[in-house]
């Protein structure tokens, strides 16, 4: 049975690519860690501003600003009138692919979780609200049975 990586759901049963477990569509091998950048994403210290976002439905705006930081990488996204215009803060980990050519940042979350996350006030950046941020994000990624909603 093949699935769907962009599907909204998770798959209890680990997919294997090359001897990497992985649920398909959601976090690779390992632990999830939500403030550094994937190797495997293609990132790589480059200049993410005024690139497009997709989540895994659609499109949700363009970066206002892309930090590096080492362990405290995060995404600030502005969702113009998909939401009202609020931004968004994603956490680095959140990004699965990154395509230059395109100027596309892709993200392995829906836009429904994206618009469910902790809301982002731009002038409070305290630990309080990354800490609830990031296991909001981890959270996401907990498996759940298919044809379960989030």
């Amino acid at each position: 049975m093949e699935l769907d990586p962009r599907a909204a759901h998770a798959s209890p049963e680990p997919v294997t690519d090359d001897g990497q477990g992985a649920f398909v569509g959601n976090a690779p091998a390992g632990v999830f860690d939500p403030w550094s950048y994937r190797d495997e994403a293609g990132v790589a210290g480059a200049d993410l501003v005024g690139y497009k976002v997709e989540a895994t439905d659609g499109s949700i705006g363009q970066i206002d600003e892309a930090s590096h930081e080492v362990n405290a990488s995060y995404l600030v996204v502005d969702t113009g009138p998909w939401i009202f215009g609020r931004k968004v803060m994603l956490p680095a980990g959140t990004v699965s692919h990154v395509d230059h050519e395109a100027q596309q940042v892709h993200v392995d979350r829906s836009r429904d979780q994206i618009k469910a996350a902790p809301e982002f006030d731009e002038t409070d950046r305290d630990p309080a609200f990354r800490e609830r941020l990031g296991g909001y994000y981890d959270d996401t990624y907990a498996p759940v049975p298919p044809g379960t909603a989030r």
